[in-house]
């Protein structure tokens, strides 16, 4: 018995053992669930490390669409204490940003991004895959022609 790997195709789409796999899409309330579990759930679900097909080189992953990403939650201090940093190129140009601010501001869901942008392979595979990924900080999204499911995470 071998180990199957599942294949991409040149119009990339995935094969597994009983033909093609179509991506499905799954819906999360990100309220009051704590940033990082919320975002190793949905790292893996990117990923596609859920499903038995799961290969590591191709993308076997499905869409996941969270609403409330703005009202997750933050254990102990970080939202004082953790930073988020960026560099603009210029001389002196480093911002720097607490969790409170982002959560606060204007792109909310930013802080759940992060989360998970850290937890994808950094590299074309993990970019595509993040393509996948779909924050909304209210309760609307605009996907319902897609039928998404309501994903039962285990937190």
């Amino acid at each position: 018995m071998s180990t199957f790997m599942a294949k991409q195709q040149r119009d990339g789409t995935v094969v597994g053992p009983k033909g093609a796999m179509p991506p499905r899409w799954f819906v999360i309330d990100g309220t009051d669930k704590v940033v990082g579990r919320l975002a190793v759930q949905i790292a893996n679900v990117l990923r596609g490390k859920h499903r038995p097909e799961y290969t590591p080189h191709i993308d076997t992953g499905e869409f996941v669409i969270v609403v409330n990403a703005g009202k997750v939650r933050l254990t102990g201090k970080k939202r004082d204490t953790k930073t988020y940093s960026h560099y603009t190129r210029y001389p002196g140009g480093l911002k720097t940003v607490t969790a409170r601010d982002v959560l606060e501001g204007k792109f909310p869901e930013r802080v759940l991004l992060e989360a998970v942008k850290r937890m994808v392979p950094r590299n074309r595979l993990g970019r595509q895959q993040m393509t996948k990924l779909k924050l909304y900080s209210g309760s609307t999204h605009p996907h319902q022609a897609q039928m998404p499911v309501e994903l039962k995470l285990d937190l």
